[in-house]
């Protein structure tokens, strides 16, 4: 089944950002996306809108899931159209990919869904990027393995994100003196700084964190070679439906993108030098 084509151009120099609030909350959504395009348009990110229709892995069986799968992609769409705004978001089953590569560039798979073969074999059979989350179970070197599925159905368009690594219970760390054994092939590799901040299940029925950790690595991983990040931000985190705590205040992400971007320079300067001089 034929799509409209895709927004996303990953052939220039652009650093990647995915960003946007962690779930579709209704019409709001759009001033939401409109606010953050106010924020970044002249800082020269190449810039996909992200949000959730449906939070399928919340801690709690009472948490609140989303606005589900039909009006969440109506949403997108307009965003999409209004912004001409590439999109990304999440698919946790595979009769849902079809349906949703209609409106987004963009497939992601959660972290928790990186192995189903099946849900990436549907996301990779739509032809569109798709962005698959590392477990926070897995060694960095094994996601070659959830690419391979995606390459398998003759789809190469493919994003590898970091989110964390469970360190003991209800903490995530990030290991980057992993990026050569994460790193596969020319696939950009992507930092999600404020899920790695996230403090799983601390507060009992919902998961704790503290965003002000997340321009830390988006900072480090600038410096150490990532081609894009991953972020949510909200200008009102704490009334959000999910992942409050973790996502950064809207009016903070012009200062926090302004300095990744500034170490996301510093770093491609230093290597083109680097390259320069062994020739």
């Amino acid at each position: 089944m034929s799509h409209a084509p895709t927004l996303l151009n990953l052939g220039d120099d652009r650093p990647i950002l995915l960003a946007g609030p962690c779930a579709i909350e209704g019409p709001q959504t759009v001033d939401i996306a409109c606010q953050i395009a106010d924020e970044i348009h002249d800082l020269g990110f190449n810039w996909v809108f992200k949000a959730s229709f449906d939070k399928a892995n919340r801690t709690s069986n009472d948490a609140d899931r989303g606005v589900g799968i039909a009006q969440g992609l109506d949403i997108l769409a307009e965003i999409r159209e209004k912004l001409n705004v590439p999109i990304v978001t999440d698919v946790h089953l595979p009769e849902h990919c079809e349906q949703v590569a209609k409106v987004a560039d963009v497939l992601q798979i959660p972290a928790f869904l990186c192995r189903q073969t099946d849900l990436l074999s549907a996301a990779a059979s739509t032809g569109r990027f798709v962005n698959i989350k590392k477990g926070q179970f897995l060694a960095p070197s094994a996601m070659r393995h959830a690419a391979a599925k995606v390459e398998a159905c003759d789809n190469n368009n493919i994003m590898l994100t970091e989110r964390g690594t469970f360190f003991g219970y209800g903490r995530l760390v990030v290991d980057f003196a992993s990026i050569p054994d994460f790193r596969y092939k020319d696939y950009p590799l992507i930092i999600d700084a404020t899920h790695s901040v996230q403090q799983p299940a601390s507060e009992g029925d919902s998961t704790g964190g503290d965003w002000r950790r997340a321009p830390i690595l988006l900072r480090a991983a600038a410096a150490a070679g990532y081609n894009g990040f991953f972020i949510e931000t909200h200008p009102r985190p704490l009334e959000s439906p999910s992942d409050g705590k973790n996502m950064i205040p809207l009016k903070h992400l012009k200062q926090v993108l302004g300095d990744t971007l500034g170490f996301y320079t510093l770093a491609k300067s230093a290597l083109r030098i680097e390259h320069a001089n062994a020739r």
